[in-house]
């Protein structure tokens, strides 16, 4: 009997984690009784009664395992730590908040059968902000186009992932993994289903302009080059006008010198904005080296505090 691996990262998900602990297993008994599951929820280090209410769920059933990270690593490295964890014959990332539907798991798990390694879920719609889902839109849209490689628009992971693609997850080694980009990227005999994304069923959400931010530019500074070529091509551009520019003013300072007098509002500006240029490029070309630091530095994804229900050749 095949095995379905249930990934659930979480933090500060008080209110989430029984109810959909209990949706899986009803979705498991009604919809794929013959496959065996286990879920493994790997929690970056919440605050709140997240970890109280998942050694309650541990004790109960021996199918729920949980991973207890020693800090907060980031929302990218904790659920692709607990990806590289799982034990199944393929892997399902679920966010806490109820946002990936329960109910297409079946669906994803079809497609798998059918002879799929990666099956994505894509958001068709969305029930969240307008602005938001309009903003993300036009990231996606501008990323594709700038990428080297294949982007995925309004892919969040939420999928199925075969055993196969995961141990190339593992022999990866990335210390700073984006695994939309490294599907996009790596990712083979790969099919997509639609689906409309609902509310957060209960809680806050926990990104802010910070961490889309840094999500962004993650994506940006490892599947693209288009930022250090813009910085080439537009300092040779304006190079180039400068040199003609400082020509022409010494041939008229020659010719009319006694006449001629460009003034110092027209320098002025054109030292603000080369400055200004010149600072943005700096700042691009910081994003570009900040990423290739980390990978450098090759930190571990994350430290563990502790593991709840593995065996102990796992622990």
């Amino acid at each position: 009997m095949k095995k379905i691996s249930i990934m659930v990262p979480c933090y500060n998900e008080e209110e989430n984690v029984v109810p959909l602990s209990e949706t899986l297993i009803d979705m498991f008994k009604n919809d794929l009784p013959n496959y065996e599951y286990d879920i493994l929820f790997i929690d970056n280090a919440s605050t709140d009664t997240t970890r109280v209410k998942l050694r309650a769920l541990c004790e109960n059933n021996p199918k729920i395992r949980a991973i207890f990270n020693a800090k907060n690593f980031g929302q990218f490295n904790s659920p692709y730590y607990g990806i590289l964890q799982t034990e199944g014959d393929c892997t399902i990332p679920v966010c806490a908040d109820f946002q990936d539907p329960i109910e297409l798991i079946p669906e994803l798990v079809k497609k798998w059968e059918e002879g799929f390694n990666i099956v994505c879920a894509i958001k068709s719609h969305s029930k969240e902000n307008k602005i938001m889902y309009f903003l993300r839109s036009v990231y996606y849209k501008m990323i594709k186009k700038m990428s080297s490689s294949e982007q995925i628009e309004h892919f969040t992971g939420f999928g199925l992932y075969d055993k196969s693609f995961v141990q190339i997850l593992r022999d990866l080694d990335d210390p700073i993994p984006f695994i939309r980009g490294i599907i996009g990227e790596l990712g083979y005999k790969r099919t997509e289903i639609e689906y409309v994304q609902p509310q957060r069923r209960a809680g806050k959400t926990h990104n802010n302009l910070y961490t889309l931010y840094d999500a962004a530019m993650l994506s940006f500074t490892s599947y693209t080059k288009i930022g250090l070529r813009l910085a080439t091509f537009i300092g040779a551009i304006f190079a180039g006008i400068s040199i003609i520019v400082g020509i022409i003013y010494l041939i008229f300072k020659l010719i009319y010198w006694d006449r001629f007098a460009a003034g110092m509002a027209p320098l002025i500006l054109i030292v603000s904005f080369m400055s200004s240029l010149q600072i943005f490029f700096i700042g691009l070309m910081g994003e570009y080296i900040l990423s290739m630091n980390k990978r450098l530095m090759n930190r571990p994804l994350v430290i563990e505090e502790e593991r709840l229900n593995f065996s102990s050749k796992e622990q």
